[in-house]
């Protein structure tokens, strides 16, 4: 079986220059314009393939779609975390993965969910599922993670979120804030910047980031008080672990912008 033949099918099956050719293959079509390609096909394809790679296969694959981080296709920009965070639950990772992700995140201003072109996008899911995916990860500090996402949150924006991109960034922070390793204190801490900037509001209609801040946190809050669903269809619902601390942050944060709340 040769790379073409294998575009679709086991990398398992294929060694040497044809295991290579078969991987610069998929990250090839990893940054296709054509949503069928792209995205049916590779990223089934990667999230296949990922687990039965080696780590320095691994490390190739995670290298390039790091350096995807500055390229000039929104498509490109977008998927390039979601790969990430496979290959992150594979076992592996790197710091400068980190610092690329950590500069393109709350700097991205493509934030539309779906084209109809260029097909799902979802630049701010995506990131989301990568942070989700590094809270997970051994020995990850958790606190750069949450502030990460409130960084993404607060950058100025005209776009109102639209495929539930609040949900899934809500989910991510719920995760994170489930790390046994977080203090109750920097369980709380991270709404500090959201509280300030809440407080420069004027009169007048709400700023796109606004909103998308305020259903984030909504959701996050409804994630903490409820649970989330465990791994295991029979296991107990999982929490953050400084719940009460989270949960009245997060109300202290809403009452900013809610001031008639009780």
């Amino acid at each position: 079986m040769d790379a073409s033949e294998s575009r679709d099918g086991d990398i398992s099956t294929l060694f040497g220059p044809s295991r290579v050719a078969a991987l610069d293959a998929l990250i090839a079509d990893l940054r296709s314009p054509d949503p069928v390609l792209r995205d049916e096909r590779a990223y089934s394809r990667a999230t296949r393939w990922i687990p039965a790679l080696d780590s320095a296969e691994r490390q190739y694959l995670g290298d390039r779609m790091a350096a995807r981080f500055s390229d000039p296709a929104v498509a490109a920009r977008a998927f390039a975390p979601l790969v990430l965070a496979r290959i992150v639950e594979a076992g592996d990772w790197k710091q400068e993965w980190w610092s690329a992700f950590a500069d393109w995140y709350p700097a991205e201003a493509d934030l539309r969910g779906h084209d109809p072109v260029l097909g799902w996008l979802h630049a701010v899911a995506h990131g989301a599922d990568l942070l989700a995916a590094l809270s997970r990860h051994p020995g990850q500090d958790p606190v750069p993670l949450a502030e990460l996402a409130v960084a993404r949150l607060l950058a100025a924006t005209d776009h109102l979120f639209d495929a539930q991109e609040d949900d899934r960034l809500a989910l991510a922070l719920a995760r994170i804030l489930s790390h046994p390793d977080l203090t109750a204190a920097q369980s709380a801490r991270w709404t500090d910047p959201v509280a300030a900037a809440f407080r420069t509001g004027e009169p007048g209609p709400v700023p796109a980031w606004a909103s998308n801040t305020m259903r984030t946190l909504r959701m996050l809050y409804v994630l903490v008080d409820r649970g989330l669903r465990a791994p295991a269809p029979d296991g107990p619902p999982r929490t953050a672990t400084h719940r009460e601390a989270v949960l009245g942050a997060l109300a202290d944060t809403l009452a900013v912008v809610a001031p008639y709340t009780a």
